[in-house]
């Protein structure tokens, strides 16, 4: 019999949160295979069996752990069972395409649109009496809308309980425990908001020529590097190039020391089912468009499955969050310490605008930035600013950070 025990994460980790077992206890593991899934306060991470053999779990799900504890234990000695198989490849496990011997309830449902979950009866029932998906709260496994949520949405139009599976006219109170990344991410706030003199200067960019740079090579970038050309690269290279000339901005106070970066690590503020992490893109100076938004792509997938590493949440010098994707119009982000600074980018939302006398129409976004005022004063701080719309309104200049014309002539 061996013992799985907690492993260490990191230097000032001291304990972890057990997310979910992912073999049962009793079950048969082969070595290496993925056994239980923790979560620490900076990110999530995987147990692997170190031997193969019959699994006997320690704990339950939502128990907090200490660095060392036992997790689990397998019996090496223990024979296979009949029947208990290596894990199958993906392509073992992908579904058979359908034949003409399948029953009715196993054929697609063609009524309900293809990102929508249901039963193959609620399915019938929301394609006949044309019930609008969004009045359901579906109650199945994974989000399933079933019979009873289309029916109970016909019976109360216009009335839903919060929750699914809930009743109307509820008074039930739920409590369930802060993860430990939600305890973080608490903490880090009020301490940002306690220990830094923080304050927030705004300006808006005129964002019409990256969306027509956008809408011009979005193919081509496309076809050419396998992503899309969204707006982080933009601001990513933009605010990279003002770091470089308002070193303040990226550098931090130590004790009594200012400790300057010579370098833009950017950290990216990504919102996920379990709280909001901030990974890290390192050397953004020295990245082209392409490799900003093949980076922002991985790290955000990484985030979604609970993937990132410590290596990826460690460091950063500035921070870059976008609440414009929820609707955002104005916010004032708080930083991210022990950063200095962090830009908040928002919905990008038409206006009219007076250009040379006249009014026209243009798609501005706000532009606000947090900086601690220890150690960013309030010209380099608009200055830093000013100089990343400059950018952004101007985007040929993110090439060499000058005007190509004023570089030729050297004025």
């Amino acid at each position: 019999m061996i013992e799985i025990k907690v492993p260490t994460v990191g230097e000032s980790i001291s304990e972890v949160t057990l997310l979910k077992w992912t073999k049962k206890d009793g079950a048969w593991v082969e070595r290496d295979e993925v056994i239980a899934e923790l979560e620490s306060e900076k990110a999530t991470f995987e147990v692997n069996a170190e031997k193969a053999g019959i699994l006997t779990t320690i704990g339950k799900e939502g128990d907090t752990l200490l660095i060392g504890d036992v997790l689990a234990k397998i019996d090496e000695t223990a024979a296979k069972p009949e029947g208990a198989e290596a894990p199958a490849p993906a392509a073992a496990t992908a579904p058979a395409p359908p034949s003409a011997s399948a029953t009715p309830s196993a054929a697609p449902v063609v009524a309900v649109a293809n990102d929508i979950k249901a039963s193959p009866v609620a399915s019938a029932i929301i394609a006949d009496k044309q019930v609008d998906t969004k009045s359901i709260t579906p109650s199945g496994a994974g989000g399933k809308i079933m019979k009873q949520d289309v029916l109970q949405a016909l019976q109360n139009p216009g009335k839903q309980p919060l929750v699914a599976g809930g009743e109307l006219f509820s008074r039930n109170l739920r409590q369930e425990k802060m993860s430990a990344l939600r305890k973080t991410i608490s903490r880090r706030l009020v301490e940002a908001k306690n220990t830094t003199a923080m304050l927030t200067t705004f300006n808006e960019v005129d964002m019409t020529r990256i969306m027509e740079i956008r809408k011009q090579y979005k193919d081509k970038f496309k076809e050419s590097h396998g992503v899309n050309l969204g707006f982080m690269s933009f601001f990513a290279k933009a605010c990279a190039i003002a770091l470089g000339e308002w070193p303040a901005v990226n550098a931090f106070i130590d004790g009594d020391q200012l400790v300057y970066h010579d370098y833009a690590d950017i950290s990216i503020a990504v919102s996920t089912p379990r709280g909001l992490t901030v990974p890290v893109m390192r050397n953004v100076e020295s990245l082209s468009m392409a490799e900003i938004e093949k980076k922002v792509i991985d790290l955000a997938g990484k985030a979604r499955d609970s993937k990132l590493t410590t290596e990826d949440l460690q460091g950063g010098t500035f921070t870059i969050t976008n609440g414009g994707v929820f609707g955002s119009l104005m916010s004032t982000p708080i930083i991210n310490i022990p950063q200095s600074a962090i830009l908040g980018m928002h919905k990008i939302q038409e206006r009219p605008m007076a250009i040379n006398g006249q009014v026209v129409v243009r798609p501005m976004m706000y532009l606000a930035l947090s900086y601690d005022h220890r150690i960013i004063d309030g010209r380099e701080s608009v200055s830093f600013l000013v100089r990343v719309k400059d950018l952004l309104e101007n985007p040929e200049l993110l090439l060499m950070g000058k005007d190509p014309v004023k570089t030729l002539l050297e004025v």
